[in-house]
């Protein structure tokens, strides 16, 4: 969402790399280019005003430190107010003393809004909490068979009025709400998250019918679901809900699209309530609490490490990464072991994600469409062989490859490109392995004892601990992976660029 702006940012950024220093004029000029690149992000005039001021502030009316450069003294005071903007720090959601924790969920149609209440319940669920689900949506039949799908997916019941009642569009939904708070208490479920109806548009009607079920439920909190994409409504909208429920925080969908991001950049300052979740995908595990320090530092380049490193905890299971590891460094790395980890990593969401959550990516890699069917063809391959042949690709000949290749519907050359550039890694990364120390796996330490030592020397000539590896350069790393016509060479794909990645 945010690609536009990062790329205006890091043209601002990289003017100034070579300044020795920044004199007021200079940073009249960076801030000049700050405020369109604000406005061109469709970002609340009040709120860019707000944040050039501010950061005029910071980059003239103090000290600057003298450790910095001009570069990086306005990307630490660019990055601090950017924080400052989306709303400082993660918000805690905090249970309610006497269960349950009542959520209700306010928004206008078509914002995402029953989705994002199973996604709530899913995160809840993954929090260790029973949720409730309740459709107080009776004005659209089909919201609650929505609900009802999506919470099947994720085991959670879902409390709403008759079937027939349902069907007829005529039920109440403040009874239904009422009603769903005592049933959460009767099964010992923690948490009701209350799913309301919503309109094409603000409406006295609307407004009144949200207010009536807040009244019935006392919610412990209230969100409103807001569609990132549809800019400066998205903050109008907002404030109009706002002024009827006393919003405690925002949850902006569809993240992960193509906007201009103004929404995200807004609503806290002029509405004055923090963004509480962010939902990044289609499916319900993309939905998490929102990170303001993350947000901003993705949109400045700098990645966003955490939260892969939190996806990574989520599915990998630790034993297993480490056998891997020790697997790959020791040369008996296998292609059984390359598609396990390519399965695993997959689950962490779509690979173009994970390569904008690493810091330093060159913006090629950063912004390559890199699609999973590019993907399913090395996995096709690896699946195609037989299990001698993944333990041992040395096996594979030209009667093997044209076999391989027929069973997943590519080139025998690709089958051989996989094979060529897999042997590559096994022995560069054995070589790696073999310049730390030696890993001890389990009974090696009891094969070795009593073994006698060759004689004098042969002990350790360099520093203790493992051998330090070299630092990867990633712009060098694309410039030898490019192919004529632009765009970018990836493993197993041939030797020509895919479909989607020019």
């Amino acid at each position: 969402m945010f690609e536009a702006l990062s790329d205006r940012f890091e043209g601002i950024f990289s003017k100034l790399r070579n300044r020795g220093r920044l004199d007021e004029r200079d940073v009249d000029e960076v801030l000049r280019e700050i405020r369109v690149a604000l406005l061109e992000a469709d970002v609340n005039l009040t709120v860019v005003r707000s944040f050039v001021e501010r950061l005029r502030v910071e980059l003239v009316g103090q000290e600057l430190s003298k450790a910095l450069n001009p570069a990086q003294q306005v990307v630490k005071a660019v990055h601090a107010e950017l924080v400052a903007t989306l709303g400082g720090e993660a918000v805690r959601i905090i249970p309610a003393a006497k269960p349950p924790t009542v959520v209700l969920m306010a928004g206008l149609q078509g914002s995402g809004k029953t989705t994002t209440s199973a996604k709530l319940a899913g995160w809840f669920r993954s929090q260790g909490r029973q949720p409730l689900l309740v459709g107080a949506d009776l004005q659209r039949p089909a919201a609650v068979a929505q609900l009802r799908t999506l919470a099947a997916q994720i085991d959670v019941p879902v409390f709403s009025a008759p079937d027939d009642v349902v069907a007829s569009a005529t039920g109440d939904p403040v009874a239904v709400a009422a009603g769903a708070v005592e049933e959460a208490r009767r099964l010992g479920r923690d948490v009701v998250i209350v799913d309301t109806a919503g309109r094409l548009a603000i409406d006295a009607e609307l407004m009144d019918q949200v207010r009536r079920i807040s009244d019935a439920v006392t919610p412990t909190y209230t969100f409103l679901v807001v569609d990132a994409m549809t800019g400066q409504d998205a903050v109008t909208v907002a404030r109009a809900f706002h002024d009827t429920l006393a919003l405690d925080g925002v949850i902006l969908t569809k993240l992960d699209g193509d906007a201009a991001g103004g929404a995200a950049l807004s609503v806290k300052e002029v509405v004055g309530r923090p963004i509480a979740f962010a939902s990044t995908g289609e499916k319900l595990d993309d939905f998490d609490l929102f990170h303001p320090d993350r947000l901003a530092g993705r949109i400045l380049g700098m990645g966003d490490m955490l939260t892969l490193i939190e996806r990574a905890e989520q599915v990998y299971e630790r034993d297993q990464a480490e056998e891997a590891a020790a697997a790959l460094l020791e040369g008996r790395f296998t292609l059984d072991d390359f598609l396990a980890q390519m399965q695993q990593l997959r689950r962490m969401g779509p690979l173009q994600g994970l390569l904008g959550m690493m810091p330093g990516m060159p913006k090629e890699i950063r912004e390559a469409q890199i699609e999973d069917r590019h993907v399913n063809r090395i996995e096709a391959i690896i699946r195609s062989m037989t299990p001698a042949e993944r333990a041992r690709p040395e096996l594979i000949d030209a009667s093997r490859r044209s076999r391989i290749a027929v069973g997943s519907g590519t080139q025998p050359q690709e089958v051989s490109q996989l094979v060529t550039q897999f042997s590559e890694v096994q022995r560069l990364m054995k070589r790696f392995g073999g310049m730390g120390s030696k890993r001890t796996r389990p009974g090696r330490k009891d094969k070795d004892k009593g073994r006698k030592k060759s004689g004098k020397g042969g002990g350790r000539v360099t520093g203790k601990g493992p051998a330090p590896l070299p630092k990867v350069d990633f712009e060098q790393l694309a410039d030898r992976n490019r192919v004529p016509g632009g765009g970018l060479r990836l493993p197993g794909l041939g030797g020509t660029t895919p479909p989607g990645l020019q």
